[in-house]
């Protein structure tokens, strides 16, 4: 296996001089674990860097290393696609950020790459993590009125719950209409907020 190369990292240091970024034990990809208070302008960075552009966030998940403390670890797969696509170089990059059991919430990183936007969603749904910011945090696989988040250790192995509500996973046209005008609507908006972003550091 060849060396995992960390020196990108410099990079993003040399951006957000204020983050702590620990690159801890990695075995199959460069990996890091950055802070919370500063993982939006990390991303950012590492999105929209000439040198970087992580413009694919793959997959963001979680977590819960019960008893250990921290408990939580999200966990963002990112990619650069390499030169077809900018003037990054073609790698992956796992990003990390630690979260205590009584504290268990960071900032939506929705805004910088849409996709986080359901992703999100599972792991407030499936591990009780709040993602301040989120446009819509809701769960999105359990209903409403479920308790208690199931992917977390301490949850129940064995439940039996009948739900209070019920209705068909059925959406009328107009219902179907309405939610792709709001889903286009959230991408351009943030299109528009990328773009300015970019204007303003120019």
């Amino acid at each position: 296996m060849s060396e995992i190369d960390f020196s990108f990292l410099d990079l993003v240091r040399q951006a957000v001089p204020g983050a702590t970024i620990d690159t801890g034990d990695s075995r199959d990809m460069a990996s890091a674990f950055v802070d919370r208070e500063h993982l939006v302008d990390v991303c950012r960075t590492l999105r929209d860097h000439a040198d970087l552009q992580f413009a694919f966030l793959a997959d963001l998940t979680a977590v819960d290393r019960l008893p250990s403390s921290p408990r939580f670890e999200v966990v963002y797969q990112l990619a650069c696609l390499g030169p077809a696509f900018g003037t990054g170089v073609a790698r992956r990059f796992r990003l990390k950020v630690r979260l205590m059991n009584d504290d268990a919430r960071l900032p939506t990183v929705s805004g910088i790459w849409p996709a986080a936007d359901w992703a999100e969603r599972e792991v407030f749904d499936l591990f009780g993590i709040d993602f301040t910011g989120h446009p819509d945090l809701r769960r999105v696989l359990l209903p409403d009125d479920w308790e208690g988040h199931p992917l977390r250790k301490d949850h129940p192995v064995q439940i039996r719950k009948d739900t209070s509500s019920w209705s068909p996973m059925q959406l009328t046209e107009a219902e179907f209409t309405a939610n792709m005008k709001a889903a286009r609507e959230h991408a351009a908006r943030a299109a528009r907020a990328i773009v300015g972003q970019r204007g303003q550091g120019d």
